[in-house]
């Protein structure tokens, strides 16, 4: 990826700062592979907080939100499939030699960001665009490539057919 967003996330987050801007899709290599086009552009806004629990330790957060949409390409068909974008990611920082519970690290209103120096916010919101993506993204409906040009199929088995009802 050519394009580098580097932050202090726990500064960003201290002093809850927003980043917005948009990443073309071209600048996405790992989804390269999953897509039918390379083309367009997403949305992103990256907003830092920093709440404060009942002890009054401040806990860093980062909220990513990407939009837009994506021509991921049919595992049947390779044909391409309209796929609207709309991440909503709630990140708890910690630094990176922090020791975690499993409880901890199961806290379902957000998943834990372990940082270490400046974050790669360009590395982090394709990482969420992955992650995002269907398994095997398919058509209800459609023909895998070439069978219009296979004609009309011959069942192998239809000579066994003829050997119904017949007995030695």
């Amino acid at each position: 990826m050519s394009q580098q967003l580097m932050i202090d996330s726990f500064a960003f987050a201290r002093e809850g700062a927003v980043l917005q801007g948009s990443l073309p899709v071209s600048e996405l290599t790992r989804v390269h592979d999953l897509l039918a086009e390379v083309s367009g552009e997403l949305r992103y806004s990256v907003q830092g907080r920093l709440i404060r629990n009942a002890v009054g330790e401040g806990e860093s957060q980062l909220r990513v939100h990407i939009r837009g949409a994506l021509q991921l390409a049919c595992q049947r068909c390779l044909g391409a499939i309209a796929l609207d974008l709309d991440v909503d990611s709630l990140f708890r920082l910690v630094p990176e030699d922090t020791e975690l519970t499993q409880e901890e690290l199961q806290d379902d209103g957000c998943d834990v960001l372990p940082v270490a120096g400046a974050l790669d916010l360009a590395a982090l919101i394709e990482d969420e665009i992955l992650l995002a993506l269907p398994v095997a993204p398919r058509h209800e409906e459609c023909d895998t490539p070439g069978d219009d040009e296979a004609g009309e199929r011959i069942n192998p088995f239809a000579v066994l057919s003829g050997f119904k009802g017949r007995l030695n």
